[in-house]
């Protein structure tokens, strides 16, 4: 049977990294395109030697790699420095995440194969999956989670989420939205029945 491949994403700090955790529970395999970004940019490389190029060395940590907080902080707020940083990254890792893709597509030992990536729709990695799964929450709830996560101020958390892209128009783009407010039980509930029915249909598919 052809795995499915689910592109998971959302707006910051709405939780898909523990909707990835029940999926892998499920059966599927995840392809963490943070993890990615991560080894893009790992010291020495080339997409690294462009950052320092173009944003300086003071956005290095002590041990030379790149502190993605600063670097984040440095282009938020602003889209010309933002599109310079996403040209430098995003196509390296469309390129790796393509590969893991058809490396477990073709291994065919996962039924479903989750990326979850926070910037899907921005990187164009929609055209990678067939279907889109994303995880909402109100904006109160959204900008609470951030702060505590994150140690921020509320008026940092606000202009985080409004660099996004807005998560409406995510959910506009959806296959399915996953309401993560609730309880972990419900959030769970929800996700069950989301796999249940696409395990289904590509059974059925495939008779």
């Amino acid at each position: 049977m052809k795995p499915i491949v689910i592109g998971l994403t959302g707006g910051i700090a709405c939780g898909k990294s523990t909707i990835a955790r029940i999926l892998k529970r499920l059966g599927a395999i995840i392809i963490d395109a943070d993890t990615v970004s991560k080894g893009v940019v790992a010291t020495g490389s080339p997409a690294w030697q462009r950052l320092i190029d173009i944003f300086g060395r003071d956005i290095l940590n002590p041990d030379k790699s790149i502190n993605r907080r600063l670097l984040g902080n440095r282009v938020f707020g602003n889209p010309e420095r933002l599109a310079t940083l996403n040209s430098i990254v995003h196509p390296e890792v469309t390129r790796r995440i393509t590969e893991k893709i058809n490396k477990y597509r073709q291994s065919r030992r996962w039924p479903v194969i989750v990326l979850d990536a926070p910037l899907l729709f921005e990187a164009g990695a929609d055209k990678l999956v067939d279907v889109v799964w994303v995880v909402a929450v109100d904006q109160d709830t959204q900008i609470s989670r951030l702060m505590n996560r994150d140690r921020m101020e509320r008026e940092q958390a606000e202009r985080r989420i409004s660099s996004q892209m807005p998560l409406a128009e995510k959910i506009a783009r959806a296959d399915a939205v996953i309401n993560n407010r609730g309880t972990r039980r419900e959030t769970k509930d929800q996700i069950l029945h989301l796999w249940v029915h696409l395990k289904q249909g590509n059974e059925t598919e495939t008779q």
